[in-house]
């Protein structure tokens, strides 16, 4: 399995915020955001091959029961059913990072973190033949049903501005299940605090307006936006 990196730090975003945690990224991606924070596990992916039991080994050196699989995009690495199911039967809590481009087929998962990928993160004509294959690819409502019905999931959102908010609403009505409003996330767009913060306080309004759950990036505030955090 070739992964970017694997470490030990405390979730930055979502329902499990500040649990410490042990990150597997995987590298590879099926889809190429403007925004990306991960462009080597994405536009430039890097990494190393790994044997499934070497990445057993080396999260369990840490004394984190949580271990979250990221990426990239996690769900296109193959081996990855296999890896969870490994920390399945190890009593691990797992949280699957995903676009929710690729349906989970019985992966073994505790949290489903759902980032279906907004119109504001397609690429710009310099990205060449990636801007319409992203375009196409990044939403796949049967596979986000498939989801939606098989593991507990939280729905994260990165939001430039509040024009993004018709996009995500109609996208939810799309799902046809029922989705609570604190387990659809709002996340600002940006890798620094300054950015974070001019566009913290539109979004913690709409929230409040909605019902929906504010999610802030606390590992950029915590170590700003580097690797291993």
């Amino acid at each position: 399995m070739k992964i970017s990196e694997i470490f030990y730090s405390v979730q930055g975003e979502g329902q499990l915020v500040g649990v410490p945690s042990v990150f597997v990224r995987t590298s590879g991606c099926n889809l190429r955001c403007r925004w990306c924070d991960t462009p080597y596990a994405s536009w430039n992916p890097e990494g190393e091959e790994i044997e499934l039991g070497q990445i057993v080994d080396e999260v369990k050196k840490h004394p984190a029961k949580h271990v979250v699989l990221t990426g990239g995009e996690p769900m296109i690495t193959k081996g990855i059913r296999e890896l969870a199911g490994m920390f399945k039967q190890l009593g691990y809590h797992i949280t699957i990072e995903t676009a929710g481009t690729v349906a989970p087929e019985g992966i073994a998962c505790d949290l489903g973190s759902i980032s279906p990928k907004l119109a504001n993160s397609t690429p710009d004509g310099s990205a060449g033949a990636w801007q319409a294959r992203h375009e196409k690819t990044r939403i796949q409502i049967e596979a986000l049903r498939a989801w939606a019905g098989a593991v507990p999931c939280q729905w994260k959102f990165v939001v430039s501005s509040r024009e993004d908010l018709p996009e995500i609403e109609d996208l939810m009505s799309r799902l046809e299940v029922q989705v609570l409003p604190h387990q659809i996330l709002l996340m600002p767009e940006g890798i620094d605090v300054g950015t974070l913060k001019q566009r913290q306080s539109e979004l913690v309004a709409i929230c409040m307006e909605r019902g929906y759950r504010y999610c802030p990036r606390l590992h950029i505030e915590l170590f700003g936006n580097t690797r291993g955090t």
